[in-house]
């Protein structure tokens, strides 16, 4: 994903961010009840993505972990769905490529859309070290965490179902965008996300909304209100932030505007309609607006924390239960 620079949507979404729960007492919140959620056993599936090697395309690791992907969710959910792409990138290769779908209570009309992004960076390009910056990464926190997230949120959905729907899609080809030296017209970031909101998995499919999760499993990440999430969905990021206050996590999910970011819930918001969030880490304090190892080799799963893990989990869970058919 990258930065969209619209000042005057940055602006925009400044205006609409949400204090309502900034301020506020936390003996005077109404509280949250806390659903389970298993911060190792979300672990455990972010370190066996990244025990395959980097998932670039073409790659036998990203061919072993698509195969791993279908396993987990056809143990958890009610139905899979595999939706095999091909597609072009901005150097003219060609790949063959796939999105991977799980849903559950897929008869239910009331529906909520979770996502994240299986696939992994093939070149390290703002690796500190320039030698290091044609190689690809493990993608342990940009990629396999919010995975990992959904893949625990998945099993625990199996063990208390909830009143609506939800389908989870891990979307293939976000990350195979241009070089940070390179600057290529065109829209390269997020292929598997735009192949799925033009040729959606059930024709007539919809949404009341969606909720997408990018680099989730950091140190210390820090989760504003995401610029276009803001403009297009504001009463979601409301509702999940406040969700987020309740059960405890304010630290991590922050009351302020942030950039607006090219990730996958654009193109579902663009193509679709369907109001989707992003729950991501921004970080002001670094030249790139992301943590300090994002596309980077040292993207690894010893900068995975558990606690981060489970603030998130644990915060989409909620919003999830709290739904009523």
């Amino acid at each position: 994903m990258r930065i969209k620079y619209i000042w005057l949507l940055v602006a925009a979404c400044l205006l609409v961010s949400c204090d309502k729960f900034k301020n506020k007492d936390p003996e005077t919140t109404p509280a949250v009840e806390k659903p389970a959620f298993d911060a190792d056993s979300a672990f455990a599936f972010v370190k066996a993505q990244t025990d395959f090697g980097p998932r670039t395309p073409g790659s036998e690791a990203h061919s072993s972990c698509a195969t791993y992907l279908k396993e987990q969710l056809a143990a958890f959910c009610d139905t899979v769905i595999v939706q095999p792409f091909t597609t072009t990138t901005y150097d003219g290769k060609k790949w063959s490529a796939q999105n991977i779908i799980g849903s559950f209570a897929p008869e239910k009309s009331k529906r909520v859309l979770l996502g994240a992004h299986w696939d992994s960076r093939p070149m390290a390009d703002h690796d500190p070290d320039p030698a290091k910056r044609t190689q690809p990464i493990d993608g342990a926190n940009d990629g396999a965490s919010g995975v990992g997230v959904l893949l625990e949120v998945a099993r625990q959905l199996q063990q208390k179902n909830p009143a609506i729907g939800v389908d989870i899609i891990f979307f293939d080809m976000e990350d195979y965008g241009t070089p940070s030296s390179e600057n290529i017209p065109g829209d390269w970031w997020c292929l598997g996300a735009q192949y799925w909101t033009n040729h959606l998995h059930r024709p007539d499919y919809h949404a009341d909304f969606g909720i997408l999760l990018d680099m989730v499993g950091g140190e210390n990440p820090t989760f504003y209100h995401e610029g276009f999430s803001s403009y297009y969905a504001q009463h979601i990021v409301s509702k999940v932030w406040g969700t987020a206050y309740r059960l405890g996590y304010g630290d991590y999910f922050i009351n302020n505007g942030a950039n607006p970011i090219t990730d996958d819930h654009y193109y579902v918001i663009r193509n679709t309609g369907i109001r989707m969030i992003d729950i991501i880490h921004q970080d002001n304090k670094t030249g790139t607006g992301f943590g300090y190892v994002w596309h980077t080799t040292q993207d690894n799963i010893s900068h995975i924390r558990k606690e981060s893990l489970a603030a998130v989990g644990t915060t989409v869970l909620a919003v999830i239960y709290d739904e009523k058919e």
